[in-house]
């Protein structure tokens, strides 16, 4: 799969690099190839990446090739979109969701930038 521009491919190496260590709130992307909603889901995250650009970072991990981490988390649905703040998972929301409903749940998260 190709990284877009905005959004990260992460692993169970470099998660806590990539997501528990990082200045700015994280969306992590828990997908599977084979998942159909996960496919549905990923053109809205690519957006909100593009659109949160520099507020928020977002990342992919591939739930199939990166076990350890789902089961850290105890992912048991895809997709699920994991909100990480300061290192500690924060929100999830599981399913494909409309932009709106994700947004309404990234927000509280974000740091207000005057």
């Amino acid at each position: 799969m190709n990284a877009v521009k905005n959004v990260v491919e992460v692993s169970d190496m470099n998660f806590d690099n990539e997501v528990l260590a990082s200045d700015l709130p994280v969306l992590v992307d828990f997908w599977a190839p084979w998942c159909a909603p996960c496919r549905i889901v990923a053109p809205v995250v690519e957006e909100i990446a593009n659109d949160l650009q520099g507020k928020l970072k977002v990342v992919k991990l591939n739930t199939d090739e990166n076990p350890v981490i789902a089961q850290r988390y105890g992912i048991m649905s895809i997709p699920t979109l994991g909100i990480f703040k300061n290192g500690v998972m924060v929100n999830s929301v599981i399913g494909a969701v409309p932009k709106a409903h994700l947004m309404q749940s990234i927000t509280p998260y974000l740091d207000s930038i005057n």
